[in-house]
């Protein structure tokens, strides 16, 4: 149930949905006479809505604070155990419709799981990734199977979960597949805004992982005063920021992370803040 109604209840307050929605209910109310300066307000608050959110700086704003959680790994620690990438980079459905590899704009995660599989050839590689869609779909991490020489993974290293619909499952499935030993050190690859909320689902299920950020959206915090020049990209980060920041308080009322924004674990394994 959680997972469809996840679904539903993002479509609906998914801001750029939600201002236009706003917007086409206020021009209605105000051809109602008794709903007129009622329906002129939600007009321009979904109007406005939409300009601040697609030109200003907002979704930078908020988009920072998950980047700058986890710094870059520095490449100079030991050999890890293994590597993990979480699925959301590969388009699973036009990848089969048209036969060939298809990445989004968070394509940045398969790159790097081939260059770091390259660079460690003794690591274990697993990809984390099933279908999103309600009813199902194909899995995302099929395609990798079918794809792995085209995306530069050796595919008879290759260990795949294929069940897992968010990032909750890919952290209990995974665990459970793959059953790291004490003392092993693993990297995890995902999107840098989306790190903390994958770090926290990962300890949540017993694992310790070490955070390998990519697919950065900022360049830093000097683009918190640097405005958009379209608005269709501003409105794009905003929408996902926004979805990130309920994700990391759903899955805190959930249960599904130990606290609201995970960060770096200092020496001994207590959060650092």
């Amino acid at each position: 149930m959680f997972f469809p109604l996840s679904k539903v209840v993002y479509f609906l307050i998914t801001p750029s949905n939600l201002f236009i929605f706003t917007g086409l209910a206020g021009l209605l109310m105000a051809a109602a006479t008794p709903l007129r300066r009622t329906g002129i307000g939600l007009a321009a608050f979904g109007a406005l809505g939409l300009a601040a959110g697609g030109l200003s700086p907002v979704s930078e704003a908020l988009l920072l604070p998950l980047e700058q959680r986890f710094a870059a790994d520095p490449g100079d620690g030991p050999a890890p155990a293994g590597i993990i990438v979480l699925g959301g980079g590969i388009e699973a459905g036009l990848s089969e419709a048209r036969a060939q590899v298809i990445v989004n704009d968070a394509g940045e995660r398969p790159i790097y799981f081939a260059d770091l599989a390259r660079r460690y050839p003794g690591a274990r590689l697993v990809f984390s990734g099933g279908s999103g869609f309600i009813g199902g779909g194909i899995a995302e991490a099929d395609i990798v199977s079918r794809q792995a020489d085209v995306i530069g993974v050796p595919r008879t290293r290759l260990i795949l979960e294929n069940r897992s619909r968010n990032t909750h499952e890919n952290a209990a499935f995974t665990a459970a597949l793959v059953q790291p030993k004490p003392g092993e050190r693993w990297l995890l690859v995902t999107s840098a805004w989306h790190m903390p909320r994958a770090i926290g689902c990962f300890r949540q299920a017993g694992f310790t992982v070490d955070a390998y950020p990519v697919d950065y959206r900022t360049r830093g915090w000097g683009d918190a005063a640097r405005f958009n020049g379209f608005a269709s990209e501003g409105l794009l980060q905003l929408d996902l920021v926004v979805k990130e920041w309920i994700g990391l308080a759903v899955y805190r009322w959930s249960g599904y992370t130990p606290e609201l924004l995970p960060g770096p674990q200092a020496p001994g394994g207590q959060p650092s803040r």
